[in-house]
């Protein structure tokens, strides 16, 4: 017989505080605010934007302590009883009891009805010799950001980045806003593998064009000292020197607790869900970075590690663990970064990936402008739509132009159509708005699905 529990005593233990656990406790306070609920998180830091960590480290954002999307009091305003510094060491299955220690070693014992995994991601940490050499930096917490920063005012002035996805590019940006030389070394043939190499390609020209020397299909070896710098070796004879390194790989789930549980993980480690956030064992959810995503156009879980979508799941994990029975709706991987004074945006399937997932993809891509030539200040708009030849399907799309120019306005319009299921030409029949300054009567993703339509017709 399935137990129901009284609201005015339910007790729910969230571990971790960042995007996905944070958004449970409030959800959680939201729905039933008579439930009890305890967050347990690793470090001092709970709800900071570690997205934010770039823009704070090439000195744009000021102060740290604005990072965080709430403060302490705020949380414990909202009903949340924060445990800083603690970790979780085991879930007591039997006893319904979460394990903590704290940094002291203080071992702590925490009653629930309901537990909320959401231990996040950490950094990818590949075969190279020479890692725990002090100046090479991993991006991922607080604390690290912090040793970073102090060694990039204490007169570093040059750094090897390893690693082309976002945080690496924005890591480039950001050192270079600070006038520090940067090498960007990519194992794969292309920077920033959610977009189609004909975009990867012009980030990299861009990267360039602001002074940063990009070697990618460069497999990294080592890390040695040489004299008072570091040198990175890759495997074809390459190297680059710096007075930091830091790596940028990509992360992987942080599930070892939920594993050592009982918790079910996929191939790679994420925790399966289903789509109420519910794991394969009674009264325990998790959500977040340690979690397979749903992914909405290919109606299958992916491991799909964002921000956006984290703050979705612990929202749906927090409503779910206190009664409710709500579904997460799935991700696209919609996505955009801001590179020098370009913002890259992508949404949907590359056309690569839409081939391996068994599509007919027809990708084209348009260059125009982001709105009227004759108003001044119009800059290249670079459109890159995918659609499936045989059902006209849209499958993704991706954008290049300059910042403050729409971008990212325009791709949440792509995802939009994607969550929908619409079909390329449908793109047209979108009531999209228009003055000369901001765009033209035909939108750019408009004048992209025409050529789509054009082109699929031949």
């Amino acid at each position: 017989m399935k137990r129901t529990l009284r609201v005015d005593s339910l007790r729910l233990v969230i571990i971790g505080g960042s995007d996905a656990g944070i958004s449970a406790a409030l959800r959680a306070r939201e729905v039933h605010p008579a439930a009890h609920v305890r967050l347990i998180v690793a470090d001092l830091f709970p709800n900071f934007s570690i997205c934010g960590l770039p823009f704070y480290l090439s000195g744009e954002v000021r102060d740290w302590h604005s990072l965080a999307h709430r403060s302490r009091a705020e949380i414990e305003g909202a009903g949340i009883q924060l445990h800083l510094e603690e970790t979780a060491t085991a879930i007591d299955l039997a006893g319904k009891h979460v394990v903590t220690q704290s940094r002291e070693g203080r071992v702590s014992r925490y009653p629930y009805d309901r537990t909320v995994i959401g231990t996040g991601a950490v950094p990818v940490t590949p075969p190279i010799s020479g890692l725990d050499l002090p100046n090479v930096f991993v991006l991922h917490s607080m604390e690290e950001c912090f040793a970073l920063h102090r060694r990039l005012k204490d007169s570093a002035r040059s750094a090897v980045i390893v690693g082309g996805g976002y945080i690496g590019l924005e890591m480039a940006d950001a050192l270079r806003y600070r006038a520090i030389e940067v090498t960007l070394i990519e194992q794969l043939p292309a920077l920033i593998r959610t977009v189609d190499h004909s975009i990867a390609r012009r980030v990299e020209s861009l990267l360039r064009e602001q002074g940063v020397r990009v070697r990618t299909h460069a497999t990294v070896d080592s890390i040695i000292e040489v004299n008072d710098k570091l040198r990175v070796v890759c495997r074809d004879g390459f190297s680059a020197d710096g007075d930091l390194v830091l790596l940028a790989l990509g992360v992987r789930p942080q599930s070892d607790l939920a594993k050592a549980s009982g918790v079910r993980t996929n191939e790679r480690g994420a925790i399966t869900v289903d789509r109420g956030m519910r794991t394969n064992l009674p009264d325990i959810l998790a959500a977040g970075d340690c979690v397979v995503t749903w992914h909405r156009l290919l109606e299958r879980d992916l491991y799909l590690p964002l921000g956006t979508t984290s703050h979705k799941q612990g929202r749906i994990a927090g409503e779910n663990a206190v009664g409710g029975d709500r579904q997460f709706a799935g991700s696209l991987g919609t996505q955009s970064v801001k590179l020098f004074d370009r913002v890259v945006a992508a949404t949907g399937l590359r056309e690569e990936d839409a081939r391996l997932h068994g599509f007919e993809p027809l990708a084209i891509e348009l260059s125009t402008y982001d709105h009227k030539v004759y108003y001044p200040g119009a800059t290249e708009f670079i459109v890159r739509l995918v659609g499936d030849i045989s059902s006209g399907k849209l499958l993704g799309g991706q954008l290049l132009g300059a910042y403050g120019k729409e971008v990212s306005k325009r791709i949440d319009t792509v995802a939009t159509a994607l969550h929908h299921r619409m079909r390329v030409d449908e793109l047209n029949e979108l009531d999209l708005s228009y003055t000369p300054p901001l765009s033209s009567p035909w939108d750019p993703l408009q004048m992209a699905a025409q050529a789509w339509v054009a082109a699929a017709a031949h």
